[in-house]
């Protein structure tokens, strides 16, 4: 743009004094060089100013105070998704909240509230987004021959399956090192309606995950027909082909080291698992458990009041990819529309749905959450934080937002203070030496130092002259304060007179 805007400056003089002929030339060569419109590149060589922008328009307010209040309440309940998600929940989020009793809107700020655009959801929230603020090692590799009788499906293969069709992996919760048996996550992904189911895996275990597995299928509102995993050797088995060929289920497996054939589990995987998890180390039967307790809310939630994009169509021109996506819907509007599911799953999905309180399924994720987090990080305070009313809780989303993240998960865990780890070398001198500094405060360090090595030579090294240094700046530090607060008590001098780390 700023090469285009000095060849208008160029031209403008030239375009300015020729005649029709030269005129059209010139239009001609400079729409050729920019790719502006005839009629723009006309406006622009008449004397326009390139790029100029008018001010601000003045603000036009269509939605009040009070449908952008409910807007943010909305948006937190909902997890704080984007606005084109978010604008496809509201709905549903509304009538569920009113439903509750959570949430009573004017009929003005009702129908504004509907009747808001993703952009504009955006828009509103942009403030308040603004103020709120590794890879598993591989294990031994599975055998070949059962690779050779699993079948490979890739991405492309998938068509347009009838729900039931699932992707699979397992997501480490190993923290930021593997070393040591932790806790997984069995991740389920229905094609077709994006139908997510999470549990955890006390150990990497085939006999394990197939009982996991039979516990998953009693929670999903269709019959599993087909099983796709990656080449991980806890699927690469013949205990999961067997099970699998015994109850009727299609196994399938991706091609090795080709992540996308797997896009589906994948996205669900970050989306959902690690955004809600987080990246902590979680180990023992005590974290499964709290793992698990977490999942019966999220997957009630993620399925039911979180709705996702689902891509629609592919298209390549040249170098550059084109998608188009469907509009956004939750995983049981998906199965709702869907022709092939049973008359009987959708209604025990719609019987289910009427039941639920996102509100409270938000409020119950956040306190397993809080659960996790003092487990993994063994705090004495575990149980200390009492979890808030569903009043309180409520109350809180209008506010939430101030407070920055709110997800106990995604808050990194706060580093141990680093204290002394050596000896202190001036223990037996201290008091000696505060002597000194005391009778003559005006002495350097270096002074001091000396002074203390030719009374006790063989003792003080050279390289302790900065422990020293440190020690007389507290010093100083307490003597300054003395003369501009008078006497004060140890107490009040500040904790950075006291010297600290490994050398001091």
């Amino acid at each position: 743009m700023a090469t285009r805007d000095e060849l208008v400056v160029v031209l403008r003089g030239r375009y300015a004094g020729g005649n029709r002929a030269e005129r059209g030339r010139i239009l001609d060569e400079f729409s050729a060089v920019t790719g502006f419109h005839r009629k723009h590149a006309m406006r622009l060589l008449r004397g326009g100013v390139p790029n100029q922008r008018s001010g601000t328009r003045p603000g036009r307010q269509i939605y009040d105070d009070a449908v952008r209040g409910a807007l943010i309440v909305i948006w937190e309940a909902s997890d704080r998704i984007c606005g084109k998600r978010l604008q496809a929940l509201v709905p549903i989020m509304l009538e569920a909240m009113e439903r509750h009793g959570h949430l009573v809107l004017e009929p003005e700020a009702r129908k504004g509230l509907l009747a808001m655009s993703a952009a504009t959801m955006d828009r509103a929230l942009r403030n308040v987004r603004g103020q709120a603020g590794g890879r598993s090692r591989r294990r031994t590799a599975p055998s070949a021959a059962i690779r050779r009788s699993v079948p490979v499906r890739t991405f492309s293969d998938w068509g347009d399956p009838a729900p039931g069709f699932v992707e699979a992996d397992l997501v480490a919760h190993s923290g930021p090192v593997t070393k040591g048996s932790f806790v997984q996550t069995l991740t389920l992904t229905d094609i077709a309606t994006g139908w997510t189911e999470c549990a955890p895996l006390l150990v990497r275990e085939q006999g394990l995950l197939t009982e996991v597995l039979t516990e998953l299928r009693k929670r999903l509102p269709f019959p599993l027909l087909g099983f796709d995993t990656d080449n991980d050797s806890v699927f690469m088995n013949e205990t999961v082909r067997d099970y699998c060929q015994v109850a009727g289920i299609i196994f399938t497996r991706c091609r090795p080291y080709r992540k996308n054939d797997q896009a589906w589990v994948e996205q669900k995987n970050g989306a959902v698992v690690r955004r809600i998890v987080g990246y902590r180390r979680f180990e023992g039967v005590v974290a499964a458990a709290a793992l698990a307790e977490l999942y019966v809310s999220v997957r009630l939630f993620v399925n039911f009041f979180q709705p996702s994009f689902k891509l629609a169509e592919k298209t390549r021109e040249g170098a550059k990819v084109r998608k188009r996506y469907h509009p956004p819907a939750t995983p049981y509007q998906r199965l709702m529309a869907d022709p092939r599911a049973s008359g009987e799953v959708k209604r025990r999905a719609e019987e289910q749905q009427t039941k639920l309180d996102p509100v409270r399924l938000l409020s119950d994720i956040r306190a397993a959450q809080q659960r996790l987090v003092e487990i993994s990080d063994a705090s004495d305070t575990v149980g200390a934080n009492e979890r808030p009313s569903l009043e309180a809780f409520l109350g809180g989303l209008r506010t939430a937002w101030q407070e920055g993240e709110v997800r106990p998960t995604a808050r990194l865990k706060q580093k141990a203070k680093r204290l002394r780890r050596r000896p202190d070398p001036f223990a037996a001198v201290t008091d000696q030496v505060h002597g000194w500094f005391e009778i003559e405060p005006w002495r350097t360090s270096r002074e001091l130092f000396d002074r203390l090595q030719a009374e006790q030579p063989d003792v003080y090294t050279a390289g302790q002259l900065r422990t020293l240094q440190r020690r007389m700046k507290g010093w100083r530090r307490e003597v300054a304060h003395r003369m501009v607060f008078g006497a004060t008590t140890a107490s009040e001098i500040t904790p950075a007179a006291v010297p600290t780390g490994p050398n001091r």
